[in-house]
């Protein structure tokens, strides 16, 4: 292993430092929460400042960049007031996916019978058309000149790690599977309009591998698991051929003096977790962005941010502001609740990064150490279960939705059943369409709604993937039964019945984790109206890792814990019938230490 702590940057400021060696095309990744979307801003707000002419671009399905920039945005260009030469949008997946539904469908409008328009839209209708159809609006930004012309730097900010190393493969992926299909059919519907793509994504996959054009830029926070999975994204992205990157540690944390057990806990927290950091991610060129006073939201927080320095940070004037937290009682309560019912499902959802996983695996350990039997899956591309249960997972059944296992079983049963007996040229059409990426998303809602079967019997804890993934597993629900319907009939009775338990509240309780901060509890609110809007009512909030619980008397601790009782009023008045808060350990919450959330 090797210490990062070792090298200081001696860069007057990282975000500068990024800015003034931006190449063309920037890439911003990472863990969900790390604050991918803070760094990239600043990066943007900063190169803006210094006259070049940026667009920022947002391909995470629950992005969250209006609120950062302070502006309404769509899927086109939008000027941001207050920083002339930034240019920002969202990459929309539901409007890309009809924008691309009527391309396929719209010119055979009134030439083919209603019946074939129907078949069409059908093909068309599932979640493998949203991916490909964000992805080809990604694609025209990468791989086509045009769509950039006039824009010196063009910054992406990227979708939580999993969903991002799958959208910077599906170029290789998609041009193999135009390549091998000869049918000119498949669950994307004709495949005409899709090979017309087939340059676009040799060019965009050059450009991702070029290091003249491209940097991609591993945002890490000062924790195990986050430097644990930029570890994993650099390894992964340099076979796919994308060298060039850079790291940035965000968050650190240096105590005003010494003494203070929760400030001195910090900051040590995060020397050891730079400590133990494998050597590939350690001989990445890197900046030191610090933990700052405020959430950098808005122009002038993200130049905060930008002009932020190692170190101490100061702070402007002596905290006058009370911190209270009222309305909020302790997650063993929930649990207390939770137990009295014997079994069902517990599901944790939210933002990438409030602590999803952690709050699902205290739940399930504290419910294991009642005497309950305890299932704790992940739904999660990332799947971080086994490295926050430590030694605790022997207590429970542990388990991951593996996509390369279900893909393998959906194809196996696919095949042995509507398989057989088929011709081989229908045998040949129904092998080509199980190889197109879309089959993982079937295989993998089958498995979700195994899992969630089992709660019958006993607890079932679902530690639920990022929030737009999550919801397009929920909505799968609804177009599962036409989306398989093409290679079978056996639609297992556990599908049947998902959304029912998913809308019973004594079956089911969804529990929405977040931070006391502007844009989780945002995300949040927003989650939580899509939920409803599915028939899914919220058990209760869980507010994670709070510094306005903690007794501190450090200046930048303070003053974050008072920016953060704002918003715990916010969610106990005006958003969540019940409200769980937890607040930050100065003992990382893993292994045994995850008792201490349930105390």
């Amino acid at each position: 292993m090797a210490s990062l702590i070792e090298h200081k940057t001696t860069a007057p400021s990282a975000i500068g430092t990024l800015a003034a060696e931006a190449t063309n095309v920037l890439f911003f990744t990472g863990k969900g929460g790390v604050g991918k979307t803070s760094i990239a801003c600043a990066v943007a707000v900063t190169l803006a400042d210094a006259g070049r002419h940026v667009l920022l671009v947002s391909t995470d399905p629950a992005s969250n960049l209006d609120e950062v920039l302070g502006v309404a945005l769509s899927d086109k260009p939008r000027s941001v007031a207050g920083a002339p030469g930034l240019d920002a949008m969202n990459i929309d997946p539901e409007v890309a996916a009809a924008s691309y539904r009527e391309s396929m469908v719209g010119p055979y409008r009134g030439v083919l019978p209603d019946a074939a328009l129907a078949s069409m839209e059908e093909q068309l209708s599932g979640a493998c058309t949203v991916e490909i159809a964000a992805f080809n609006e990604f694609a025209s930004l990468v791989g086509d000149p045009s769509a950039t012309a006039g824009y010196d730097t063009v910054i992406f900010d990227t979708a939580p790690t999993g969903h991002t190393l799958r959208l910077l493969t599906l170029p290789s992926a998609w041009s193999e599977f135009i390549e091998t299909n000869t049918t000119g059919e498949s669950c994307l519907g004709p495949l005409a309009g899709l090979s017309a793509y087939r340059e676009l994504y040799a060019r965009t996959v050059e450009a991702l591998a070029d290091p003249a054009l491209t940097t991609l830029v591993l945002v890490s926070r000062p924790e195990v698991s986050a430097l644990n999975e930029a570890t994993r994204s650099s390894e992964e992205l340099r076979e796919l051929g994308i060298r060039n990157q850079r790291l940035v540690l965000n968050g650190l944390f240096s105590a005003a003096r010494r003494g203070d057990m929760i400030a001195d806990a910090l900051e040590k927290r995060g020397a050891e977790a730079l400590r133990e950091v494998p050597e590939s991610l350690s001989k990445l060129p890197r900046v030191e962005v610090p933990l700052v006073v405020a959430p950098p939201v808005g122009l002038d927080g993200l130049r905060g941010l930008a002009s932020a320095r190692p170190g101490p940070q100061a702070v402007s004037s002596a905290l006058t502001e009370q911190i209270a937290v009222m309305g909020t009682e302790s997650l063993r309560s929930l649990v207390d609740d939770i137990a009295q019912r014997g079994s069902g499902v517990v599901m944790t959802m939210g933002k990438g990064g409030v602590g999803k996983t952690t709050i699902a695996a205290a739940i399930a350990v504290e419910l294991a150490k009642r005497g309950f039997p305890v299932h704790l899956s992940t739904t999660d591309p990332a799947a971080h279960i086994v490295d926050a249960l430590g030694d605790a997972a022997a207590s429970l059944e542990v388990s991951r939705i593996d996509p390369a296992i279900e893909v393998a079983a959906y194809r196996d049963q696919v095949l042995a059943t509507t398989g057989k007996g088929l011709d081989p040229s229908a045998l040949a059409m129904l092998e080509e369409d199980l190889r197109s990426p879309c089959t993982e998303e079937i295989a993998v809602f089958r498995a979700f709604a195994r899992v969630v079967a089992g709660a019958a019997s006993g607890f079932v804890i679902l530690d639920t993937a990022p929030t737009g993934h999550t919801l397009l597993l929920i909505d799968s629900s609804e177009a599962y039964h036409r989306e398989v319907s093409r290679n079978t009939t056996d639609t297992p009775p556990e599908v049947l019945e998902l959304l029912p338990r998913l809308r019973d509240p004594d079956f089911t309780k969804v529990l929405i984790v977040t931070l006391a901060e502007a844009t989780p509890v945002s995300e949040a609110r927003r989650l939580q109206d899509d939920l409803r809007r599915a028939g899914i009512a919220p058990y209760a909030w869980v507010i994670n890792q709070s510094f306005a619980l903690v007794d501190t008397d450090d200046p930048v601790l303070r003053r974050r814990g008072a920016h953060e009782s704002r918003h715990i009023e916010s969610v106990t008045r005006d958003h969540a019938s019940r409200t769980a808060s937890v607040r930050w350990l100065p003992v990382s919450p893993v292994g045994e230490g995850l008792g201490a959330l349930t105390e």
